[in-house]
């Protein structure tokens, strides 16, 4: 009987090690919170699905069956999903992240179709708001009746006393007032290299061009840190409500990004961001020769450059001139050598080349330049920043030189009721051509543009399946053979967006190691009508597995 009464506590100690020597009466690893019960795709390179989902310590742990998965874990927090759909966090490859922030205290004109719209919307805004300057971003001259630049007589009869600085909706023109052009000392004469002053009667007209908006905005107070601060709040709050977890902010100063990265530290901000460098002194110094950088929130590892300016604005360099402007082939924004010297600077330090190139013949410029450096086949993960319009001979570069084409869907569909008039239908057999551009490159990367475009992720989605507005026009689809699939789509804001900023490895898809990241929908992207799409609400968005959006909190 000794003998036997010495053998139990032997037997129970093994039994505890065959159970991972976690608790004797659970056998089970712990996790800080398990989803179960959901259709979860993974976004792994079989597109797989699973039912749920285990995270700890703000990663990924496991993925598989919802009894698979409570078999193997306990958590003090579990969610039954009841059915709703998983994603992994959306990813905008492109976007304007604190420009978007700080607009948001400007007025809105997105949408407005008339000249008399926005005199209405901007006595309203400066009556709530106040300021030494009135400020607005989205007007389109394209959405009105007379499709023309406006001037500066509306603005100057009804404010004459007060600088006003209003942003085309591609950022890439701005209308202004007498008053603002003054302060600036802008006058008939006044030249700008990669911009236009356009006049009207031997005089400015009110309308700039690309870096002519410059000579206006640097009189604009800048706003204070406690501003600052507030905006991006603002903006990361607005991104967790569609869905978005990580952003690709398009060319930022170094002041702005040491601000960012001090937020991170003090734990102050939760949106993970890549923030892109534009193309200073004090960027070349401070980050490009000291090599890139990355933890689990900030990346600064791409160095955005221009080569032209925009379409709907004629800025965008072509190789023949617009069609609707014949005296006009657009903007060389930067010249060629100083793209080219930039470009080799980042290929000495490491850093990603993100280039904005609208027109073909700017397409075809950086296409060309990328090439001398790159050499041939790499893993550079250089990119085209919007890739808009490219003449047939050059869609071969992408493949030849492994360029990553960043597209922003929306961009089509915003553009297809004029752009034939502009291009003509013989280059638009190369513009917004998504398709033929995934073949070259076997990958790309969609964002918004926004606050170019809206900010929902997916309107992106749906404009890069369905090639129609919300209208649900043309019925056909514009260009539908430039459509991607819907598999192809969430690859392009989630992991493809992820690798061509090197950070595959930490988001994108819903595996073991990378930072749990989520989005949750009620209906499915990859089945539900083509017309509900756009429509589709948010449920929940973690971050880290942090809960950082819950609809109808």
């Amino acid at each position: 009987m000794k003998r036997i009464q010495s053998m139990i506590p032997v037997f129970l100690i093994t039994a505890c090690m065959i159970t991972y020597s976690t608790s004797c009466t659970t056998g089970r690893k712990e996790a800080d919170l398990i989803l179960t019960d959901g259709v979860v795709y993974t976004v792994d390179p079989q597109f797989t699905t699973a039912e749920a989902i285990a995270v700890k310590d703000r990663r990924i742990i496991d993925t598989g069956t919802t009894e698979e998965i409570t078999k193997r874990y306990s958590a003090p927090r579990v969610v039954d999903l009841q059915g709703a759909f998983v994603y992994p966090g959306w990813i905008d490859a492109h976007c304007h992240f604190f420009g978007y922030g700080m607009n948001l205290n400007s007025a809105d004109l997105v949408g407005t179709r008339s000249v008399e719209e926005i005199i209405t919307i901007l006595q309203t805004h400066h009556g709530k708001q106040g300021g030494a300057w009135i400020t607005g971003r989205g007007w389109d001259q394209n959405d009105w009746e007379v499709m023309e630049f406006p001037d500066r007589t509306m603005l100057d009869e009804h404010f004459p006393d007060i600088p006003v600085l209003l942003r085309r909706i591609d950022g890439h023109a701005a209308w202004v007032n007498t008053k603002a052009l003054e302060l600036a000392g802008v006058t008939p004469e006044t030249k700008v290299d990669g911009g236009s002053v356009l006049l009207k009667d031997g005089l400015p007209s009110g309308i700039l061009i690309d870096n002519a908006i410059d000579l206006v905005d640097r009189q604009v107070p800048p706003p204070s840190r406690e501003e600052i601060v507030q905006a991006l709040h603002q903006a990361e709050t607005n991104c967790f409500r569609v869905g978005l977890t990580s952003v690709n902010d398009a060319g930022l100063p170094a002041s702005t990004i040491r601000l960012i990265d001090s937020l991170y530290r003090a734990g102050d901000l939760k949106i993970r961001i890549n923030a892109w460098l534009s193309a200073t002194a004090e960027n070349f110094t401070e980050y490009v020769e000291k090599g890139p950088r990355q933890n689990d929130y900030l990346t600064v590892n791409t160095l955005k450059l221009f080569a032209d300016g925009a379409l709907g604005s004629r800025g965008a360099r072509m190789i023949e001139p617009y069609t609707d402007d014949p005296g006009n082939s657009g903007l060389f924004v930067t010249p060629g050598e100083v793209l080219e010297n930039q470009c080799r600077k980042a290929y000495e330090h490491g850093f990603i080349v993100a280039t904005h190139c609208i027109g073909d013949a700017a397409n075809r410029r950086m296409l060309q330049i990328y090439g001398r450096i790159l050499g041939g086949d790499n893993d550079r993960r250089w990119r085209i920043e919007h890739a808009q319009v490219i003449h047939p001979d050059d869609f071969e570069l992408f493949g030849r030189y492994r360029i990553t084409p960043s597209v922003q869907p929306t961009h089509a569909t915003s553009d297809m009721y004029w752009a034939e008039q502009r291009l003509g239908p013989e280059r638009m057999e190369g513009a917004y051509a998504y398709r033929r551009l995934l073949d070259e490159n076997g990958w790309l990367a969609d964002g918004s543009d926004f606050p170019v475009e809206d900010i929902n992720p997916l309107y992106g989605f749906y404009a890069a399946t369905v090639r129609k507005d919300h209208a649900g026009v043309p019925g056909g689809g514009f260009m539908p053979e430039q459509a991607l699939t819907r598999e192809e789509a969430l690859r392009a804001m989630t992991i493809w967006a992820a690798r061509a900023a090197f950070e595959e490895h930490l988001k994108g898809s819903i595996e073991k190691g990378k930072l749990a990241d989520l989005v949750i929908t009620d209906k499915d992207l990859m089945t539900a009508p083509d017309e509900e799409l756009f429509r589709i609400p948010v449920k929940a968005t973690y971050s880290g597995g942090e809960l950082v959006y819950e609809a109808g909190e």
